[in-house]
């Protein structure tokens, strides 16, 4: 009952803020924030109710979904899609997360929010997160008589040295930094290789002394951080103005190209998977590959950047289109128009058992984010308009692999949803889902059951995640978009008619983390390689059902959809 109170705090008060426009991190909303995230000790935020240790692998999370340089920032604005680029500021994007970023000066930073509700209160939970880490890293470098120490005019020195590309001893500099996280010697040389291996730009030893000299500077100079909200983001907020653009043009391009009476297949998926799959083995038919596993594993490797280049050329010469977002949601598309491929040249366990019938579209849209999915999907399942004309789509299916946390079993295992259930209320949904065990049995172990879809990934510790596990909800994991999909799906079929009442809806989760078993949370880092095998086990069963279902039922559908509707 607790965490599920301070859960609610947080939501709540986010949306306070929003609404308000701006707060301190230090001050009375900022405290709260911070109170309630205390009460509630996410998972993957490990030791953060910890006043004596600073979180390494959740800080490492984090950073790598913030901007470069964010530590060093006292002003932080959420902005709307604002023109930042076209005035010349350069773009940084997150490692992890797809976000433009604006460094305005040494103490701005702004953050392009476009992809929903569910974006700001994830990125206003890692602040929040940042902040109570930098108020340990202030009070380890204080003495009783709140004087600076030492130490940390060590740290300071080594930052400087790294700043300029000098050599300096990582002996002491790690004895210094061990002071400040309290860590030991060996979990600080640790976490200072974890970063070093990240692909953020800065090191641990600056994160940690910018995160502790901004608290430093707030605490002895008065020098507040503060968040802000821009009013165009304030206005714009679940107005669906993003999802609406990137829709259209996607609707644009299969009316233009007259593929709207074909069947249409929409998947929400990665941009590799099916790429692979489809033209993966008459793109490199010289490499001698025998399963799609062993050359989704040699296509995924940093090193083979030239074999995933010959397939995405050779897709682009034989069907493919691929619509680069402009809209802001950060979603890219591709468009496979199949009506010349020759099937044959599938993987043995994809191919069709017998004639295709009129050859299918499949439109695959990279994964959205949270509430994001109810916008885009929604949009995209309405008809397309031009003018006054009004020109309904062929859409037979709609699939969903993606990635969530599983509650019953292991890292890389696959999850069958029976239903969604909506942290927080009873919104539950429940789903004819086209895909049941026995799609999987035998080649992965693969569980069946409820689907949480959480408000947040850093929302959830270990009592709440064990409500789900042994209640009557009956939840076999956890993850961010199956409500909202299926809350569009089910309006666009149930209620718009802009699809058939018949139509396919297949999901399919694999686990990228274990949040209930230490060391399996998403802190802990991807899955790598061990992804490859379930990822490549959903895309093949997506295809065969397309390809085996896909006898000319579709037109018939968009009639029975019209007819209804008239």
């Amino acid at each position: 009952r607790e965490s599920r109170a301070a859960i609610e705090r947080l939501y709540i008060t986010m949306r306070h803020l929003l609404i308000r426009g701006s707060y301190k991190p230090m001050g009375v909303s900022g405290r709260s924030l911070i109170e309630a995230l205390l009460t509630l000790r996410p998972e993957i935020y490990g030791t953060v109710a910890d006043p004596g240790k600073v979180e390494l692998d959740g800080l490492l999370y984090v950073i790598e979904r913030l901007p470069n340089g964010i530590e060093e920032c006292r002003f932080i604005k959420l902005v709307a899609r604002e023109g930042f680029e076209e005035a010349g500021h350069p773009v940084m994007i997150p490692i992890k997360r797809r976000r433009n970023c604006f460094r305005i000066d040494e103490n701005r930073m702004y953050i392009e929010m476009t992809r929903g509700r569910s974006d700001i209160y994830d990125i206003l939970t890692h602040l929040t997160f940042l902040f109570i880490e930098g108020e340990k890293i202030k009070n380890h470098s204080l003495d009783q008589k709140g004087q600076i120490i030492d130490d940390w005019y060590r740290l300071e020195e080594i930052v400087k040295l790294e700043e300029q590309n000098e050599p300096f001893d990582e002996k002491k500099a790690a004895v210094y930094l061990s002071n400040f996280l309290g860590r030991t010697i060996k979990e600080t040389y640790a976490a200072i290789d974890k970063f070093k291996k990240g692909k953020n730009k800065n090191s641990l030893y600056h994160i940690v002394y910018w995160l502790g000299r901004t608290a430093i500077e707030e605490a002895m100079e008065g020098k507040d951080k503060e968040i802000t909200f821009s009013s165009k983001l304030r206005e714009i907020i679940g107005h669906h103005i993003y999802g609406e653009k990137w829709a259209r043009k996607i609707k644009s391009y299969i009316h233009n190209k007259q593929l709207a009476e074909r069947p249409i297949h929409i998947i929400s998926a990665n941009m590799h998977s099916f790429l692979n799959a489809i033209y993966g083995f008459r793109a490199l038919k010289d490499e001698g590959f025998t399963t799609l596993e062993e050359l989704a594993t040699q296509t995924s490797k940093e090193q083979n950047g030239e074999m995933r280049e010959k397939i995405r050329q050779y897709a682009l010469e034989n069907g493919l289109h691929e619509i680069e977002d402009q809209s802001g949601t950060n979603l890219s598309v591709q468009i496979f128009n199949l009506d010349k491929f020759d099937f044959s040249h599938l993987p043995e366990n994809i191919r069709p058992n017998g004639e295709i019938g009129e050859a299918p579209v499949l439109v695959v849209m990279d994964y959205a984010f949270g509430e994001q999915a109810f916008e885009c999907m929604d949009e995209l399942l309405k008809p397309y308009e031009e003018g006054n004309d009004i020109y309904d789509m062929n859409i037979q299916s709609v699939s969903i692999m993606g990635k969530a946390g599983i509650l019953t079993g292991n890292k890389s295992d696959i999850m069958i949803p029976t239903a969604h259930v909506f942290e927080g209320t009873a919104d539950n949904y429940p789903i004819e889902n086209d895909f049941d065990l026995s799609e999987f049995k035998g080649k992965m172990a693969t569980y069946e059951g409820t689907m949480i879809t959480v408000l947040g990934t850093s929302l959830q510790n270990r009592d709440v995640l064990n409500h789900f596990l042994t209640s009557t909800w009956n939840a076999v994991g956890l993850e961010m978009e199956g409500a909202h999909y299926q809350k569009a799906i089910q309006s666009a079929a149930m209620i718009r008619k802009s699809v058939s009442e018949k139509v396919k809806v297949r999901y399919a989760y694999y686990a990228s983390d274990n949040p209930l078993m230490t060391g399996s949370t998403l802190a802990s880092g991807s899955l790598g390689i061990e992804g490859v095998k379930p990822t490549y086990l959903i895309t093949s069963a997506i295809l065969k059902r397309i390809l085996n279902n896909n006898s000319g039922q579709g037109k018939a559908a968009v009639k029975e959809s019209k007819d209804s509707s008239s």
